[in-house]
């Protein structure tokens, strides 16, 4: 392995399941590669947030052990992912003046009216992960995109500001820690995946992802380029097998089979009687109460994902549609679903961006693992990432570097 390799990880923390991946960037192209994945069942989480320290620690450091053993490569460090309902964007606005006459804009003005936007917008108890820019005015000229090196006196910005719960957020960064994991980013779980399966033509057109996990689906919106809301339901897969469990009077885990085997979105779509193995022993059950059981959880995680997409504006409004990923969405029919409760078009995801063959990289439920490695490997250039699994930083000035992250997150177009 050469010594100055540069490998990207990303670390999703799921509220049922921690999954990692490892990918090897290739010098010449810039290309990841995946060379090691890796997943284990997690605990001590309840709705995508950490409720006790030691449970998500154990399952990182598993998933970690393996994608390491597959891969050769130690990991020190990993753009990992959040979650959880106090992750919120907020509108910000903001002025500044940067000068007389001939003044070229520089790094340094974009960063004081971000300052300036963000003042006041955001409680004391919350972090801002990160502030996306939707559009600048420059001597009231609108719509510019980005006022980099362009003459002017008055700047203003429109953007919008990502944050969450500091408790909630130091609470993550321990449990990596706890794992001897640095984090190098933190980045909402939504808009991991949607770096996985978006193109730049749907980000521009309007379009939503919707992540289905265990215990929570994720939303995020994008529009003109640029993200215009994320949210999140608490209501995921996990609940679909509970209501199935009590519905059919049956135990977790043959709910859980009867779920991922034969359960259908749809409940007119299928009549017949289905049959599930557990222990040496079959259970029958009705295909049509099955999917209405089903049917009704997913009204009610829908009635959620409407309610967001209304205060985004975008209810009904995406000509891109619906992009679904997350376990959850593995249901049959899935697609044809959303297509009837949101009235837009929707597809199930596939991640793109990256080289290599290797298990379950390209299951819906490796989405949001696959897009955190991407914004990892973006991130590369500021970190030197040996074959050892050191770490060793180079040294940009401190602009470069928050530069580079408002990049990533308003995704950084090379």
């Amino acid at each position: 392995m050469q010594e100055n390799s540069q490998y990207a990880i990303g670390l999703d923390i799921g509220t049922t399941k921690v999954r990692t991946i490892v990918a090897h960037i290739d010098s010449t192209t810039g290309v990841p590669t995946i060379v090691g994945v890796g997943q284990a069942a997690n605990s001590g989480m309840r709705k995508g947030v950490v409720v006790n320290l030691q449970g998500p620690g154990q399952a990182i450091d598993t998933a970690l052990g393996e994608a390491e053993r597959m891969s050769g490569y130690q990991v020190h460090g990993a753009t990992i992912s959040l979650n959880g309902t106090h992750i919120l964007t907020t509108h910000a606005d903001g002025m500044v003046a940067v000068g007389a006459g001939d003044h070229e804009i520089t790094p340094d003005d974009l960063d004081r009216i971000k300052d300036v936007a963000t003042m006041g917008k955001v409680p004391a108890n919350r972090q801002i992960l990160d502030v996306i820019p939707h559009s600048y005015r420059l001597d009231g000229q609108d719509g510019i995109k980005d006022p980099l090196g362009m003459t002017g006196t008055r700047l203003e910005i429109d953007a919008h500001v990502i944050s969450a719960l500091t408790p909630y957020l130091v609470n993550v960064e321990k449990t990596a820690e706890s794992a001897q994991v640095t984090p190098h980013a933190i980045v909402p779980t939504a808009m991991a995946a949607a770096r996985a399966v978006l193109s730049e033509s749907q980000m521009e057109n309007g379009v939503a992802v919707i992540d289905m996990g265990g215990a929570t689906t994720s939303i995020a919106v994008y529009e003109e380029g640029d993200l215009q809301y994320t949210g999140v339901v608490p209501i995921g897969g996990h609940n679909i097998t509970n209501d199935l469990a009590i519905g059919l009077k049956t135990d977790p885990e043959i709910a859980e089979l009867v779920k991922t085997k034969h359960a259908c979105a749809l409940s007119h779509a299928e009549k017949d009687t289905v049959e599930v193995k557990h222990n040496k022993e079959t259970h029958t059950f009705s295909s049509e109460e099955m999917n209405e059981i089903v049917e009704a959880r997913l009204e009610e995680i829908f009635e959620g994902i409407q309610m967001h997409l209304k205060k985004a504006g975008r209810a009904g409004r995406l000509p891109g549609g619906i992009v679904l990923v997350g376990g959850a969405s593995k249901l049959k029919h899935m697609a044809e679903y959303t297509k009837e409760a949101l009235g837009l078009s929707a597809r199930l995801g596939q991640p793109t961006g990256f080289g290599g063959v290797a298990d379950d990289i390209d299951k819906l439920e490796f989405a949001t693992a696959i897009g955190l490695m991407l914004i990892d490997a973006e991130q590369a250039p500021t970190v030197e990432r040996k074959s050892g699994g050191g770490l060793k930083m180079k040294a940009p000035n401190t602009k470069d570097l928050k530069g580079k992250a408002s990049k990533l997150f308003g995704w950084f177009k090379p």
